[in-house]
């Protein structure tokens, strides 16, 4: 049995931090490690993993069955010195190593065996907004152990596992507090000397392609009009709906997608929709801000609205399969006037017998299928 779990974040609180409100272009750096109590031996899934990933891109990788640290952009290739990647792999092994005998630790403070699969992950990192000096400020940080879905807080000082209660959380934040803050700042700092490593490819950042257009709803009186930006890089952008220069928001029936990937070219995508009425007098728009590529768009909707597609598909089916069936009991009735009176032979009324059964056969299957189409429709 494998544990899956959703990630549950701990965000380093902004105590010692004065962050002000601004519309800045922000930078994420995250490390993820994963580890598993025994081979899975399933394919791309590895015992151990450990990544890291700027603005939600993989830079580097690391896995048990090549047992290398690997760049995965050029740029890392370009920019670090060989001995980078020789102390890199080195650090990713003993990790390996550290994360077999902390999920052995776990197994046994649980009472588990080897019977089931375990997996314990960590993810570490810090986002920041860059300022219009070019200067790179914290905006939030996080340093999470999960194990089998649940959240733990591990003791650097003391070396020990810590159950996530409020007052464990509490009293592990104060005692922790310095070694976090010293961590973030560390975070920081690498952070902005990866942006600087791929400043190139970030200012030849792929702009997002902008569509707006409407599609069909069950409320034959309503459309869904979607605003649709994609093909951009980094992640970071807004995206707006409009009606005569009012923002729309959820309490409109927005609804948005958020920020997803584009399959593996490392590109990303959002999708934001609201139900309309179709006739209504409206003016909507969409607006795309990317401030990685400089590119803002404002697109206002033409107004063309997709076809009403009637319940019944704009075909009265009765009548259809009425007609079928008449057709196909005349065709019957004139191949058993025939063969009788002995105009066709029995090789021909075979075939005429099997060609009976697909005519009679037509409405039925008719229809079955309309009645498929209409299930899959509404579901």
């Amino acid at each position: 049995m494998y544990h899956f779990k959703t990630w549950i974040f701990l965000l380093v609180p902004l105590l010692w931090l004065n962050v002000k409100q601004t519309q800045c272009e922000v930078h994420s750096l995250i490390y993820i490690y994963m580890a598993f109590s025994k081979p899975l031996e399933l394919p791309g899934i590895h015992e151990f993993t450990a990544m890291r990933q700027l603005d939600g891109r993989t830079i580097e990788y690391y896995d048990s069955d090549y047992q290398k640290l690997v760049p995965k952009q050029p740029w890392m290739e370009e920019r670090l010195p060989p001995e980078y990647w020789v102390e890199g792999t080195q650090y990713r092994q003993y990790k390996q190593q550290w994360f077999k005998v902390n999920i052995d630790i776990l197994m046994k403070r649980m009472g588990q065996n080897d019977a089931e699969t375990h997996i314990l992950q960590w993810q570490l990192g810090c986002e920041g907004d860059m300022l219009p000096d070019g200067t790179l400020q914290f905006k939030q940080g996080w340093d999470m152990y999960n194990y089998d879905g649940d959240n733990f807080l591990y003791d650097y000082i003391k070396g020990l596992w810590v159950d996530q209660t409020e007052a464990a959380k509490e009293r592990e934040g104060l005692l922790l507090k310095e070694y976090y803050q010293g961590q973030q700042d560390r975070c920081i700092e690498r952070l902005s000397k990866f942006i600087t490593y791929a400043e190139k490819q970030l200012k030849s950042a792929p702009p997002p392609e902008v569509f707006v257009f409407a599609k069909t709803t069950k409320v034959s009186a309503n459309a869904v009009l979607v605003c649709l930006a994609t093909g951009f890089y980094p992640k970071d952008i807004t995206l707006k709906i409009r009606n005569y220069g009012r923002l729309l928001d959820r309490s409109d029936g927005v609804i948005s997608s958020g920020v997803r990937p584009n399959g593996n070219d490392g590109t990303y995508q959002r999708r934001d929709e609201v139900e309309i009425v179709r006739d209504e007098d409206a003016q909507y728009t969409c607006e795309v801000n990317h401030k990685a590529s400089n590119v803002s768009v404002l697109k206002v909707w033409d107004h063309k609205l997709p076809a009403h597609v009637d319940p019944n598909g704009g075909v009265n089916i009765g009548l259809v399969v009425g007609a079928l069936g008449i057709l196909a009991l005349a065709v019957v009735l004139v191949l058993f006037f025939l063969h009788k009176k002995l105009i066709i032979g029995h090789t021909a009324a075979v075939v005429f017998d099997s060609v009976i059964f697909v005519i009679c056969a037509l409405p039925v299957a008719v229809f079955v299928l309309y009645d498929m189409s209409i299930i899959g429709k509404y579901n």
